[in-house]
């Protein structure tokens, strides 16, 4: 019996244990699934000399980043982004780095309506960006990154216009706003400017309907949660892990 689980910070509201339980009953796997927790991500040593029996870990925020210092080798795909979400461990002992947020959001792309152009709004620079930052580069959309603080290569929220809400079908949210239970908060974007051409893209999925996209919705903007990613990203990890 293999033992997997999920890294992060906080992540009570993590669906994840859910699917992938789930799954493993479905395919009558004896194989568990568990949350841990870490206030720290220099608890992941301790983590994983207790636990002898795992195999596969999925990480999420903060630690997507954080994490690659402990792995012995993360693959080409995972270097590219510079975060890692999925770690299986080899026979030999040694912790391999993957991601697969990538994918999950490549799929989702496939099923959105069409845009006017390739243009994207970016809300966030965590690690939760990098892989679509990854996937819309490899589409060649042209993308602006709003951050609350000015860094270098990207704008403040305050510093949103009309012409760039306009001119930037695709907005993508890869800020923890709004995710349970804070569920009141959101971007802080003039979401006034919106139409029925943008489509909003919520990284977030619990709730299944965000304060950001509700504000889209207002304004006849097509709007999608997390959800299908997550799906899709936690299939590919099942697949790196079996092989």
């Amino acid at each position: 019996m293999a033992k997997y689980g999920l890294i992060g910070k906080n992540i009570g509201y993590s669906f994840s244990k859910h699917f992938f339980t789930a799954k493993f009953e479905n395919e009558k796997r004896q194989d568990t699934y568990q949350n841990f927790d870490l206030q720290d991500i220099n608890e992941f040593p301790k983590l994983i000399s207790e636990n002898c029996a795992l195999r596969g870990l999925n990480v999420t925020v903060p630690y997507k980043e954080s994490i690659i210092p402990f792995l012995d080798k993360i693959d080409i795909e995972a270097k590219a982004i510079g975060a890692v979400n999925t770690i299986k461990f080899m026979k030999s002992g040694k912790l391999n780095g993957y991601n697969t947020d990538y994918y999950g959001f490549a799929k989702v792309l496939t099923e959105i309506p069409p845009l006017k152009e390739r243009t994207a709004l970016i809300l966030g620079t965590g690690g939760a960006s990098k892989a679509i930052t990854y996937v819309l580069d490899t589409l060649g959309f042209k993308i602006i990154f709003v951050s609350r603080t000015k860094k270098e290569g990207t704008i403040t929220y305050n510093e949103l216009t009309q012409e760039i809400i306009s001119s930037h079908y695709l907005i993508i949210n890869c800020t923890p706003l709004g995710t349970f239970p804070r569920i009141e908060e959101f971007p802080n974007i003039p979401y006034q400017y919106l139409t029925n051409e943008h489509f909003l893209f919520d990284l977030t999925y619990n709730p299944q309907v965000t304060s950001f996209m509700k504000f889209g919705k207002i304004k006849g903007a097509n709007t999608c949660n997390g959800m299908k990613m997550l799906e899709y990203q936690a299939e590919k990890a099942l697949t790196i892990w079996k092989r």
